[in-house]
């Protein structure tokens, strides 16, 4: 699913408007209906109903659902902010149509006019939309404070008023909506971790805009979905054997650190890889050959790994999880690179000593996938102000560098070195846990193995990830589960799939 800027957005009504010979009041209608189905099927219409509407098209939207809220004989009261001037011509419509249905109607002048709003009302807030390009001040700024401020439920309609769709309201004031219903697409806002106070748990109501608008407007953010996964998945000829899936390497563990190495072994096998050999120290060597019987071993020093010598070329090689930090670390990561190898992802302390040596960091081969946390990334290439400004700088280091990164969150963000984002949506808070990172390395490591290209295998990799940790969080709970439980549900993630 494609994610449109605000001015894309605004542009996605006027085609739709075009295309379909509809008016823009008609698609206010469908915005209106689709608010109020929700609200039926959730069962949000029992209680007292308190619409607070600006004077733009986001306060039509919750006139015009005040309107079905009234045919329905459920009990509404209608707050309009005053700013002194006209509203909108399709506000403007549905403010007289109210008014002719007899509607509970106030206007708000100043914060005198703010009425008490009891916990067990519904409060539906359609101040301020998608279009909204400055921070609240004046009798706004108070309203929204106010309604903060209840302890009555809020549900914004298409964005929480106060919120920017496509930058940072870091140090703003927005409302704090338990639901947003927004229509059609999912906005960048939605997706950073600073927002989520505003926006609470977002919804996507469908409300019929183009495909064909949609289907032809470029854009640099998506978020991925089971249709855009399937189609990357490659079918097995039944003819094939092992060397047709490629061999996969992982320079992984380190003494009492061979859990990583182990859970990235896993990961592996389970995404698919034909053979993997995995390069350990010596004191993970049963520890290995026990757990995870299908990986082949090499040992490469006795409690970290020291040196490789002349490693073969592999078909991907995943760097990190578990290995520590030495004082070779740093040469021996320059070594790999050196190998004539191509194919890398770097995770967990090979990203600790990209941080600490600045020269290495600057020869990472082209077309490498690096999986840094945002802690991680900050190490690597500098604190920012906010999630947008994060995500800003990963696209620029990308192209920079000429590497794929993997910047992981709940919305777990694959950035390409052209500037493509994808983010993921799959995934939850019972995967913050130790070791989730290393199943991931070793997954999208086994993907590149089998030559799915960049960034197809991050994309693969990071969904099916997501997807088996949902399905550990139904076996096991949040609390409860633990990433070797998530390397064992990766086969469901893939037969749901499949």
């Amino acid at each position: 699913m494609k994610i449109f800027s605000s001015p894309q957005i605004k542009n996605w009504d006027k085609y739709s408007i075009l295309e379909q010979h509809i008016t823009s009041e008609a698609l206010m209608e469908r915005a209106a209906v689709a608010c109020y189905q929700w609200l039926i099927n959730n069962h949000f219409t029992q209680n007292p109903i308190l619409v607070f509407c600006g004077k733009g098209n986001n306060g039509g939207d919750g006139l015009a659902l005040a309107g079905i809220l009234i045919q329905s004989n459920i009990p509404v009261t209608v707050y309009i902010l005053e700013t002194g001037k006209p509203g909108t011509g399709d506000f403007q419509t549905n403010l007289q149509r109210l008014q002719q249905a007899n509607g509970n109607i106030h206007f708000i002048q100043s914060e005198h006019f703010f009425p008490v709003i009891e916990k067990d009302q519904l409060v539906i807030d359609a101040l301020f939309g998608t279009g909204l390009n400055k921070p609240l001040e004046g009798i706004a700024l108070e309203l929204v404070e106010h309604l903060n401020n209840s302890y009555a439920p809020v549900i914004s309609i298409d964005m929480p008023s106060g919120l920017f769709c496509d930058k940072s309201t870091s140090g703003y004031v927005a409302v704090h909506a338990t639901h947003t219903l927004s229509f059609q697409a999912v906005k960048l806002a939605f997706l950073m971790p600073e927002n989520n106070l505003f926006v609470g748990e977002f919804h996507i109501l469908d409300i019929g805009l183009s495909r064909l608008y949609e289907d032809e407007e470029p854009t640099v953010h998506e978020i991925m979905d089971t249709s855009i996964i399937k189609a990357i998945i490659k079918t097995r000829n039944k003819f094939s054997h092992k060397g047709n899936f490629g061999h996969a390497a992982l320079i992984a563990g380190s003494y009492g650190m061979m859990g990583a190495a182990i859970l990235a072994a896993k990961g592996c096998m389970q995404a698919g890889t034909g053979k993997l050999t995995c390069y350990i120290p010596s004191c993970g060597y049963d520890i290995m050959q026990t757990s995870v019987p299908e990986a082949m071993c090499k040992v490469a020093g006795e409690k970290f790994i020291e040196g490789i010598g002349n490693i073969p070329i592999y078909a991907a090689t995943g760097i990190g999880p578990g290995i520590g930090l030495q004082n070779g670390s740093a040469a021996l990561l320059n070594e790999i690179f050196l190998s004539g190898n191509k194919h890398f992802v770097l995770d967990a302390d090979a990203l600790n000593i990209l941080a600490t040596d600045k020269k290495i960091l600057a020869q990472i081969p082209a077309g490498s996938l690096i999986t840094p946390h945002p802690r991680e990334f900050e190490r690597m290439f500098g604190v920012s102000s906010n999630d947008f400004d994060r995500l800003q700088l990963a696209i620029e280091m990308a192209a920079r560098l000429n590497i794929y990164i993997i910047l992981k969150g709940h919305y777990t963000a694959i950035i390409t070195p052209l500037g493509k984002v994808y983010f993921n949506s799959t995934g939850n808070a019972g995967m913050a846990k130790a070791g989730m990172g290393d199943i991931l390395t070793g997954m999208v490591t086994g993907l590149m193995a089998q030559q799915y290209p960049l960034p197809e295998a991050a994309m693969l990799g990071v969904y099916l990830h997501g997807l088996a940790g949902d399905i550990a969080c139904t076996k096991y709970s949040q609390q409860a589960m633990q990433a070797s439980g998530l390397a064992d549900c990766i086969c469901n993630a893939w037969k749901s799939l499949l």
